[in-house]
């Protein structure tokens, strides 16, 4: 199982990425896709390394508009794996012009 990082951990990786936010024992984004149809291919394109690392976000769909929550439910709060898959739902988000 992965170990929960500490509150200085964690702050000093939320520095390191665009846009997310601490929210509890999470952390979360929001970004807008350009269309509808982008935003559903911005999460179609996530659940591939979501997929992959068995770490999967919850996430919002609203019109263009997408929430992304990251928490390691097993570890019963934030690892290191959060902030990994983070790091590539932001590439993801950067190709697909959701910002």
């Amino acid at each position: 199982m992965a170990e929960t990082l500490g509150d200085g951990a964690i702050a000093a990786r939320l520095t390191e990425l665009s846009g997310w936010e601490r929210s509890g024992d999470e952390i979360v984004r929001t970004v807008t896709a350009p269309s509808f149809p982008e935003a559903i291919a911005v999460v179609d394109e996530v659940a591939q390394p979501a997929e992959k690392a068995d770490h999967h976000p919850d996430i919002d769909i609203r019109w263009r508009t997408l929430r992304f929550a990251l928490t390691t439910h097993s570890a019963g709060g934030l690892t290191a794996r959060d902030f990994d898959l983070a790091e590539q739902i932001d590439q993801i988000t950067v190709r697909r012009n959701a910002t």
